[in-house]
């Protein structure tokens, strides 16, 4: 037996599990870093499944009532708007529609339930760049399902809180055209409170 053949496969062979152990590592980062990329919306379906599993009530549901906005400068206090019923009447058409009628302490609950965070308002900016999709806000539009439209202009989205008592929104909603409220620009500024809503408030995601 020839045992220099036998040295020169075992170190031929412990060479190749390294290099195919490097390779799964790398491509184990690659997963990782396209997770923490990842910027998605929560959808009407995604949170009801949420309430269902933890019993969760909203901020809106607890005070009986919540924002209804009719266009860029009118909205009204509507008794039983909600999550459930964003206008305070009428069950949302489809489960894929961004849920809205929620609060930043509701968007916080459904973070720690789904494991994922809030995006920040700098966060927001960066990661909807790699979205190339429609952006529907010119004031003439339904809110759209989530997967068929741009992030931005659909809804209002909250973003991380950064120690203050205000909650500064992103992206601006379907009201949003160049001719009224900006919202679908960076610099555009919009706060509301922690336990606002409102039909027109939804949220993101992105992975820890």
């Amino acid at each position: 037996m020839n045992i220099n053949l036998i040295i020169y496969n075992s170190f031929s062979i412990n060479i190749k599990l390294k290099i195919w152990n490097c390779l799964f590592f790398f491509l184990f980062l690659s997963s990782c870093n396209e997770k923490e990329i990842t910027l998605k919306v929560v959808s009407y379906t995604q949170f009801e499944l949420f309430v269902n599993e933890t019993q969760y009530i909203t901020d809106a549901e607890k005070y009986g009532w919540s924002i209804v906005q009719i266009d860029v400068y009118n909205f009204k206090k509507k008794e039983n708007a909600n999550w459930k019923t964003p206008d305070g009447v009428n069950k949302v058409s489809s489960g894929e529609l961004p849920v809205t009628q929620v609060s930043y302490n509701d968007a916080l609950a459904y973070c720690k339930w789904a494991k994922k965070r809030l995006p920040s308002y700098n966060e927001y900016w960066e990661l909807v760049k790699n979205d190339t999709r429609v952006i529907v806000s010119e004031n003439k539009f339904q809110i759209s399902e989530i997967n068929k439209v741009n992030i931005v202009g659909n809804v209002w989205d909250i973003t991380k809180n950064n120690n203050t008592n205000l909650i500064r929104l992103a992206g601006g909603s379907l009201f949003c055209s160049e001719n009224t409220c900006h919202g679908t620009i960076r610099e555009r500024e919009l706060f509301v409170d922690k336990e606002t809503g409102n039909i027109h408030i939804g949220f993101c995601v992105i992975d820890f």
